[in-house]
């Protein structure tokens, strides 16, 4: 394996180790407490820097991996297809607004966060023929989106900040 495969390699593990680590943590921290369904979404913040530092290919893998291996280590079989609808329409969502300029990355997290949240209720109708939460949940969680999205987009920026000060130094 040459030495750039075997860094992306290195990479992706840490990465997606990283988004289970910070999956687990917000399964013990809910905030479901007034509507049932919503989450910070700290995981996101490592598609944010994965599509602002590594590139498309990668935050795809990473959102691949981060579904299964969610599926395998957390939930069962149908909650890896509300993960797999949420985090392929957020993450198409976050690439095409990351490269409308003057957009921040605050702004794509945000978006991210309503379009997976879109994606896991679009599963709900198909999978258990509930038209109605169209109208009546997901507007709810739109909103609890933008919210936990520019939350999340704001910790991704700080950290992305910060290793671009390390990147430097360490050339």
């Amino acid at each position: 394996m040459r030495n750039g495969a075997a860094k992306q390699v290195a990479v992706s593990g840490l990465l997606t180790s990283l988004m289970l680590v910070l999956g687990l943590v917000e399964r013990q921290f809910p905030l479901t407490a007034a509507v049932p369904g919503i989450k910070l979404g700290l995981a996101n913040s490592v598609l944010l820097y994965a599509i602002y530092m590594l590139g498309v290919k990668e935050t795809l893998i990473l959102m691949l991996l981060k579904a299964l291996m969610s599926w395998v280590i957390y939930t069962n079989l149908n909650a890896m297809f509300y993960s797999l609808a949420g985090g392929v329409l957020s993450v198409l969502a976050m690439l095409i607004l990351y490269r409308v300029k003057g957009v921040s990355v605050i702004g794509v997290s945000a978006i991210g966060a309503v379009f997976f949240n879109v994606g896991q209720i679009l599963m709900a109708v198909i999978m258990l023929n509930t038209p109605g939460l169209l109208f009546t949940y997901l507007p709810i969680l739109m909103v609890s989106g933008v919210a936990t999205g520019v939350l999340t987009g704001l910790v991704a920026k700080m950290v992305m900040e910060h290793l671009h000060v390390l990147n430097k130094q360490m050339r």
